[in-house]
């Protein structure tokens, strides 16, 4: 009994607890439903809202291209217009031209053929004017014979005559035009010319005069001027400032330098080592110290014995010393500082003949060659450097105007220019200063006047500064003007093909005309 009742009452729970658990089911379904509804309607809201911003960015998007493709063609279309434009301006000015050029070829046309109509009636009216001047012609002719009593053939040489005259004179000024010409252009040629000439052929000259042999004991000697791997040879090289050779020439090594004072305390600085026997690096650096110290003194030593040679009151320091180192020059043989001091003195000399500052003059005649000493650091010609180095440590201006003038590559301010080209010229002309012999100097002189008196109209020659210049006179009847000029230049070609002469010979021409009455 209790078994029957507590099933039926578990089974009524079982029924209740179904309906329950359905009802809730139910409730939690339809819950679910509406979250899902409200999740689907908030989906499509957010879906539309997406669709509109991108339908309203492709939109714009689509406009701004729209826009700038319309942009883009108006601006092809403008370009296109005004290329069009151009194109048809410039083809309406060539149609213009085109009909411009017709009318002026018609109108040219139409003017040639009047021209030539003209030139037709000209010439037959010039075969007139012939014929007419023809037979005036033989009339003048018959009536000029008749008056002058010369035929036809005499006349004609007398104008023959004139005509050559007047050709020759202006023969002769085309000629001095063309030879003027000539020497303005030809200064860049010859200057190309003689340095390619110095460039080939100077080999020679130049290791003559820019090499010192130093003699040698033995040939064992080379080897230690050389040294270990050649250090003491770069060693000396350093010290001394010039290049030692060392060849295969037995018992000698060489000393090449451009400066002869270098070159001078190199050759002393070798013979010493070579005869103290001991040749290293600092041995080396000890001797050439030791011979520069000496050899400056040499110098200054020489320029005021120079000085004190001629008489001048002592000079300034550096000028004394630079004025040493032309001791160790030479000119075609002839020592400067002997050739300086030389021509110191005759310059004082011809000064107290004249009657102008002695002092002045001598020391322009001892400095005027000082620029030999100092051309390899400073640019330009001797004269010129020499003149602007004295000036710089106080010579007064008519002394360094000489030194710069005696070679008249500046004009002259005072006579002392003047007189240090005389004396120049006679010192390096004295026979025997310069390697040449007395026969030979006269013979020379005598060749050059030789040469002018050779000439037709020349009634004297003169060979004067020791032959540097020859002095013609001619005869004023016999030689115009023109003719002078010629002649210059036919003595300047024989004498370059004839005669052997060192540097150059100026021809001096001279013409003159004296017209002389007496009043009684």
């Amino acid at each position: 009994m209790l078994f029957a009742v507590w099933n039926s009452g578990s089974l009524l729970g079982l029924a209740v607890g179904s309906l329950l658990g359905c009802i809730c089911c139910y409730f939690w379904t339809q819950r679910q439903q509406r979250i899902c509804q409200q999740d689907r309607v908030s989906l499509l809201q957010q879906a539309k809202v997406d669709a509109d911003d991108l339908l309203f960015s492709a939109k714009e998007s689509a406009e701004s291209k729209t826009l700038a493709m319309k942009s883009q063609a108006e601006d092809e279309i403008k370009s296109l217009r005004s290329e069009a434009t151009q194109k048809e301006t410039r083809l309406n000015e060539r149609e213009s031209l085109i009909n411009r050029q017709l009318e002026g070829l018609v109108k040219q046309e139409q003017m040639l053929q009047s021209q030539h109509s003209s030139i037709i009636d000209q010439q037959e009216r010039l075969k007139d004017q012939e014929s007419t001047l023809k037979d005036q012609m033989t009339q003048g002719r018959e009536k000029l014979e008749a008056i002058a009593r010369l035929n036809e053939t005499e006349a004609r040489e007398i104008l023959l005559k004139e005509v050559e005259h007047t050709s020759l004179k202006d023969a002769q000024e085309l000629s001095r035009h063309i030879m003027e010409d000539a020497k303005r252009d030809a200064e860049t040629e010859a200057r190309k010319i003689i340095s390619l000439a110095i460039q080939r052929y100077a080999g020679e000259h130049t290791f003559d005069c820019t090499t010192s042999t130093v003699a040698l004991t033995g040939d064992d000697l080379k080897g230690r001027i050389i040294g270990r791997e050649g250090r003491n040879i770069r060693a000396f090289e350093a010290a001394t400032g010039v290049t030692v050779l060392i060849d295969d020439t037995p018992n000698a090594v060489v000393l090449s330098a451009f400066d002869p004072v270098r070159r001078e305390i190199a050759r002393e600085a070798m013979s010493r080592l070579i005869a103290d026997g001991r040749i290293h690096p600092s041995r080396i650096e000890e001797v050439v110290h030791k011979v520069q110290e000496e050899i400056e003194e040499t110098v200054v030593r020489l320029g005021e014995e120079a000085t004190y040679r001629t008489g001048i009151p002592p000079l300034h320091p550096e000028i004394t010393k630079t004025l040493g180192r032309l001791h160790f020059r030479n000119s075609f043989s002839q020592n400067v500082l002997n050739h300086s001091v030389e021509v110191a003195h005759l310059t004082g000399l011809m000064a107290i003949e004249l009657g102008v500052d002695v002092t002045d003059a001598k020391k322009s005649g001892l400095l005027h060659d000082i620029g030999k000493a100092i051309n390899h650091e400073m640019e330009g010609s001797h004269a010129i450097i020499g003149a602007d180095y004295i000036r710089n440590h106080g010579e007064k201006d008519p002394v360094a105007n000489a030194v710069a003038a005696h070679h008249d590559e500046v004009p002259h301010t005072s006579v002392y220019g003047i007189l240090v080209s005389a004396a120049d010229a006679i010192s390096a002309s004295r026979p025997g200063a310069r390697s040449e012999s007395m026969t030979t100097y006269i013979q020379r002189l005598q060749n050059l006047e030789d040469i002018g008196k050779s000439f037709d109209g020349v009634e004297k020659c003169f060979a004067v500064q020791a032959g540097r210049e020859m002095r013609v006179v001619v005869s004023p009847d016999s030689i115009s003007d023109e003719q002078a000029f010629d002649l210059s230049r036919k003595l300047a070609r024989k004498i370059e093909d004839e005669l052997q002469y060192p540097g150059q010979i100026r021809i001096t021409v001279i013409r003159e005309t004296r017209c002389i009455e007496f009043a009684k």
